[in-house]
């Protein structure tokens, strides 16, 4: 099996898909010739021509507003946002369009739309290229979201999104493209939506995360399990909507105790609604309440993005609180 980093898996992804259903569109600002700032559609271009890989104007309110008639009409196209902080022109094309078509139509439209785009902090982007904005689109019905943590899971979530009939927002930790690599099967595979991925089992306490904060969840895991002797287990949601209750209260019944990590500011994060979720339907499960790991509510900062983001030092304070209750 080959060794990729992320932007191949994702690549490779479009390739296949591309080649397998004639009706799937990449359309974004540089996807063409340029490969994508990322180089995510590197090469596209040059098997599919300028009618199937569309470099737009600079407008994100065109892009999605266009790809979403295309989806209406029988495409199935997927539109990249060159950051996903730039999404905000489009939120009107998302949120009052795009996720409302199908119930709106009473079932007669489909909008089966991919706006896929890197997100998240860690390569020193500053506020206006580092934001994680999941919520907004979480609180948004008729919306899926996916936020993959690894090549394989890239993959594999990108062409269950294709094939799907629903909008879907596919952030991609950009800090992940090319830190992270693995052995990816050669062969067609796809990742169910609304299912999570047991990172690392354990007995004493959850933390659940997504995206880049699985790899510092881990590493956290592995100093309080040396220190203290500590059974961490851990939790990637890939899908944050609908994202994998099960998984949480399967994991909650062995170690009753729940430590939630992510990138985005605290208030009103998805770490909220799971907190709320399990507060309100199986708080007997618990030995000690409910802890969050979080962004802190102020823009992203340039310069100290490190004692923003969720770190070992953080998570690991998170942990202690649990396990000493």
């Amino acid at each position: 099996m080959p060794v990729v980093n992320m932007v191949q898996a994702l690549n490779s992804a479009l390739r296949e898909e591309m080649r397998r259903d004639p009706r799937i569109i990449v359309l974004g600002e540089d996807v063409g010739r340029r490969g994508g700032v990322f180089l995510v559609t590197e090469g596209l271009i040059e098997e599919f021509g300028p009618e199937r890989v569309i470099d737009t104007p600079l407008t994100e309110a065109g892009i999605v507003g266009v790809a979403t008639g295309m989806a209406m009409y029988g495409l199935k196209p997927v539109a990249e946002i060159q950051f996903i902080d730039f999404i905000y022109e489009a939120f009107d094309q998302i949120v009052t369009n795009l996720s409302k078509i199908r119930r709106r139509t009473g079932g007669m439209y489909s909008a089966p739309l991919i706006v896929r785009g890197p997100c998240c902090g860690g390569v020193k982007g500053g506020m206006f290229h580092s934001q994680s904005n999941e919520s907004y689109f979480i609180h948004t019905a008729g919306l899926i979201v996916v936020m993959p943590s690894r090549p394989y899971d890239a993959k594999g979530l990108l062409k269950a999104s294709i094939r799907g009939e629903d909008p879907v927002i596919f952030l991609e930790p950009k800090i992940l493209y090319r830190t992270v690599k693995e052995e990816i099967p050669d062969g067609d595979y796809i990742v169910p939506i609304g299912e999570s991925r047991i990172v690392k089992e354990g007995s004493d306490a959850t933390i659940v995360t997504w995206g880049a904060m699985v790899y510092q969840a881990l590493e956290t895991s592995k100093l309080v399990e040396s220190k203290h002797g500590w059974s961490i287990e851990i939790i990637d949601l890939r899908t944050l909507f609908p994202y994998d209750k099960d998984s949480i209260i399967e994991s909650l019944e062995k170690t009753g105790r729940l430590v939630i990590v992510h990138e985005a500011p605290k208030t009103l994060g998805l770490g909220a609604e799971i907190a709320a979720y399990i507060a309100e339907n199986y708080i007997e499960l618990l030995k000690a309440p409910i802890i969050r790991v979080a962004g802190f509510d102020t823009p992203f900062p340039l310069v100290h993005e490190k004692l923003y983001m969720p770190n070992i030092a953080r998570i690991y304070m998170g942990l202690s609180k649990v396990m000493s209750y």
